[in-house]
This record gives structure tokens, sequence and C-alpha cells, in this order.
């Protein structure tokens, strides 16, 4: 039997970084060009990106549009989350679902020791797996029924 995936094996990892002294119109000018939701916030150490916080779509119109702050002014340092879930590459796809629902999030970074960036896994990730296994459930119930209804006739 093949062993859970991990989120390792699943996320994407040509991340879309920012930093934090990035201005926010430009943060949300590269979300719509990269057609992304969210960017990880990294710091640079030692030649590798560092996390160091998050920012999403809703983070934007929840803190900067909603209060009417001059989004030409800000920083993404004004608006991004510090507080970042992560998980590792090695955490199965199921304990990660069950976070990131404990945790309200859509999206968490994965990292290795150090919080070094490795790929960033969505929830949409998760559901197309977890889609593809329920379908590979219901074929496997098809296929007995259709081998049970032979069988008696």
């Amino acid at each position: 039997m093949k062993q859970p995936l991990n989120v390792g094996e699943i996320c994407t990892r040509n991340v879309i970084c920012v930093t934090e002294d990035m201005s926010l119109k430009q943060a949300a000018n590269l979300m719509r060009s990269e057609h992304v939701g969210s960017l990880v916030v990294v710091s640079e150490v030692e030649g590798r990106h560092v996390v160091a916080g998050i920012m999403t779509d809703r983070d934007i119109a929840i803190i900067a549009v909603a209060r009417d702050f001059d989004p030409q002014t800000l920083r993404v340092a004004d608006v991004m989350s510090n507080e970042v879930v992560t998980v590792a590459p090695e955490d199965s796809i199921y304990d990660t679902l069950a976070m990131m629902r404990q945790k309200g999030v859509r999206r968490v970074p994965v990292v290795r020791s150090g919080s070094i960036l490795e790929g960033i896994v969505s929830m949409d990730d998760i559901l197309e797996i977890v889609a593809d296994e329920l379908q590979m459930a219901v074929q496997a119930m098809t296929t007995e029924r259709s081998h049970e209804t032979r069988t008696r006739v």
C-alpha cells in the first residue's frame, strides 16, 4: 500500500517572494501579474531565502484598502503577517490540512530547519489530491458493483 503523500511531494517549488521593504503597490502588481493570492516575505541569509512573513490579497483588502491607507506609501512590512504558519516537507497532507483548518489559513510555506523556504502548499493543492483519492474510491465501488452484478446473473 502506498504511503500517504507529504507536502514536500505536492508543494509548489516556484514561490513568488518579496522583501519587507517592497511597496504595497509593487507587491499587489506582482500578485496580479503572477496570478497568486499570496506572497511569501523573505529575508536573505547566507544566500538562502528565510521566511519572515506572508502577505495575502485579503491582507491588502482588509488592512490597506478598507482603512483608506495610501497603497503608494505602505510597504509590505506594514501589511504582512509576521506570525507565519509553516510546515515541513515531510509533514503529511492530512496533518497539514488539519493544521490549516485549526489556524484558519489557506496557504502555508513549506520550510526546512532554520525557516529556509522550500515551497508553498495551498488548500487547493491538498484538495486536488484528496479529490483524486475519492475518485479512485468511487471507481473501486463502481467496479465492485459491476463485478457483483455480472456474477449474480
